[in-house]
Order: C-alpha cells, then structure tokens, then sequence
C-alpha cells in the first residue's frame, strides 16, 4: 500500500490504540545512562540533560508515495500517526518551549540515517534520537511491538525532570493532538526548583 499522504489522516477510519498497562511502570523511573545518535550529530544521554525534557516516542515515519512497511499499517492500533505526530511537535515547538521544556526530543527505533532525512524532510527544530540498538527500550521496558520482524516503540511521551520520568502520555490518539496535550500539561504542571 503507498502512503498519499502521511499527514491527512481521518482518524475515524484507524482504530485506537487500548492502555495495555505497558507504561504504567514508567512514572517516577530514572532515565539510565544510555547515549543514542541524534540527528543533529550528537550523541544524547538523557540521564545527563538538567531541567525538564520532553520526549515523544513513536513507531516509525514514513515516506511519502513509498510502500508501507505492511500492508495492513493503518489497522495496527496505534501505528498510523508518526508523520502527523512529529509535525505538531514542530509546530507547536516554540510554545513548548516557552511552557518549560528546556529541550524536546523525538525517539524511535529507527536508523539515525533515516531519521536525519525525515528531519531535514519535515524541517524538525528539535533532534530526533535513534534507539535503534533497543538499548533505552529494554532498559526503561518501553512497551514495544513486533511488526514485519521489526521491534517498534508504541507511541508515548514522557516528561522528564532532572533525568526522573515524571509524567507519561499513553496511550496516545489520535497522534496529531499529542503535542498539544503536552503542551496544555506543561502549563498546568510547571516545575518548582
């Protein structure tokens, strides 16, 4: 199946990801020193970052006109939404910013290569980190998915303080309004140092 349009999606017609339980573990977890490959060619320890950081994890982006990785993409619960994801990420970027994420970070398991031209693709303000290794995956015990051989971050966000997870969004639907819950979290829950 090709992908038209990775962005205009009816989410009517894609079913919704359920709460599984797969994230309930997360609040209140220490981020572990574990360093992924950004797209802006650094190496990221999140354990390392101070204030708050927001990071929103998704399956994988796709490609404009390319073939879908399967082709019943779209009816895998919580798989279709990447691109739109990302994008209200970026467009609502200055705001997070401004509500107090002192950085923002986007995180799959896909390669850096391919994520730097999704980047420069989609012109992203904010690195997009690569667990492509699994290593932050397994370690934190991210809820995960197995799609044609592939293991696959199912979509969340996590707010983090200080290198503690203070908060987590999962699961999300419809994708293109997670930056927007995020953002309206950050201003009712602003940080106290």
């Amino acid at each position: 199946m090709t992908q038209s349009s990775l962005t205009e999606v009816d989410w009517s017609k894609i079913p919704a990801p359920k709460d599984d339980g797969g994230a309930a573990h997360l609040t209140g977890m220490t981020i572990p020193p574990v360093r992924l490959r950004a797209t802006d060619d650094t190496s990221v320890a999140l354990s390392a970052l101070e204030g708050r950081t927001v990071v929103f994890a998704y399956p994988r982006t796709g490609e404009p006109g390319k073939i879908g990785l399967v082709d019943d993409w779209d009816m895998i619960p919580g798989a279709r939404g990447c691109t739109p994801q990302t994008c209200a990420f970026r467009d609502l970027f200055a705001e997070l910013k401004a509500a107090g994420a002192a950085q923002v970070f986007g995180l799959s398991t896909q390669s850096n290569d391919y994520q730097t031209e999704m980047a420069s693709r989609l012109h992203l303000p904010f690195p997009v980190l690569s667990d492509e290794a699994l290593e932050l995956t397994h370690t934190l015990r991210l809820p995960t998915m197995s799609v044609a051989g592939l293991t696959l971050i199912k979509r969340l966000a996590l707010i983090i303080d200080d290198a503690r997870i203070t908060h987590v969004f999962y699961p999300v639907f419809p994708p293109d309004r997670n930056a927007g819950d995020v953002l309206e979290w950050l201003k009712h829950n602003p940080r106290r140092d």
